[in-house]
């Protein structure tokens, strides 16, 4: 398992290599890379800016990647997420699992970054010609993290 939250980019390839260096029993990774975008609906964005809670953030991931672990036969997990001012095409973050199996590995990733999403400390402040805005939950990420309640105890293998 590693988790960092942090300030500085980082290369995706290089996360994903360290992640399975050396583990011959990997069978697949997934990975999910999120990106800034340029529009927030019809609204133009110039930048976002990230703050977090440290430690709680920490404490958090590490909580949801416990979930996951314990849902899926799993060999590893990076979640890597940024905070500070990023501007459109920059990297958010990074989650990755790796597991014997791919179906494991492509539920784990989405349960872990539709929970991270939701449960995670993180508040996101949009900059764009009109000033600036914090941005609210969205239903339809609520909705995406509820389906995963269903399937509680129902790892795939």
């Amino acid at each position: 398992m590693t988790i960092r939250v942090q300030r500085e980019d980082f290369d995706p390839a290089a996360e994903v290599a360290a992640l399975t260096a050396g583990d011959r029993s990997i069978g697949g990774v997934v990975s999910f890379l999120g990106l800034v975008r340029d529009m927030a609906g019809d609204r133009p964005i110039d930048a976002m800016t990230l703050e977090h809670y440290p430690g709680m953030t920490e404490r958090t991931l590490a909580e949801i990647e416990a979930e996951a672990q314990r849902r899926w036969p799993l060999a590893a997990t990076l979640i890597v997420h940024r905070y500070g001012r990023l501007e459109p095409g920059d990297r958010i973050v990074l989650v990755a699992t790796a597991s014997a199996h791919r179906q494991a590995a492509f539920d784990a990733c989405n349960f872990l970054i539709d929970w991270l999403k939701t449960q995670a400390p993180f508040w996101k402040l949009e900059e764009g010609p009109a000033g600036a805005r914090w941005v609210e939950a969205k239903d339809g990420d609520d909705d995406a993290a509820a389906r995963w309640s269903d399937t509680a105890g129902k790892a795939a293998e």
